[in-house]
């Protein structure tokens, strides 16, 4: 079973950098894609990152892109976000999440419907 634990939020200035971790503490069985979502105050979540079991694949929101690196180191079961240039309106609860559907094992999906499990979050706060 997947167990997504989120880490690394803080409070950073504009054009500051942090790197969050989601590490899965579980019992690995298969294959799955993990993404990086976000929810700002009183926005929905929304995508920010994701990436597939191999790293082969990657897809980013185009507000972050060329901002942010997704990265999967799977012999730590960790995934990372690194995330530079950062601006006020990132300030956000981060989570990470993990789909175990057969058709995004190899390839990413950026639609919230599709993940299972979530972390609990980490919260970033960018200063102006």
């Amino acid at each position: 079973q997947v167990r997504l634990a989120e880490s690394g939020g803080g409070l950073v200035q504009a054009g500051g950098s942090l790197r969050l971790s989601c590490v899965d503490s579980g019992r690995v069985v298969r294959p799955y894609t993990t993404g990086w979502f976000r929810r700002a105050p009183g926005k929905e979540r929304e995508f920010v990152a994701a990436i597939n079991w191999s790293g082969t694949d990657t897809d980013y929101a185009n507000s972050v892109r060329g901002r942010f690196t997704i990265s999967r180191d799977t012999a730590k079961n960790t995934v990372y976000l690194q995330m530079n240039s950062l601006k006020p309106e990132d300030t956000a609860v981060y989570y990470c999440a993990a789909t175990l559907r057969s058709r995004w094992a190899r390839v990413t999906t950026p639609s919230v419907n599709e993940y299972d499990l979530w972390g609990q979050g980490t919260k970033v706060t960018v200063s102006s």
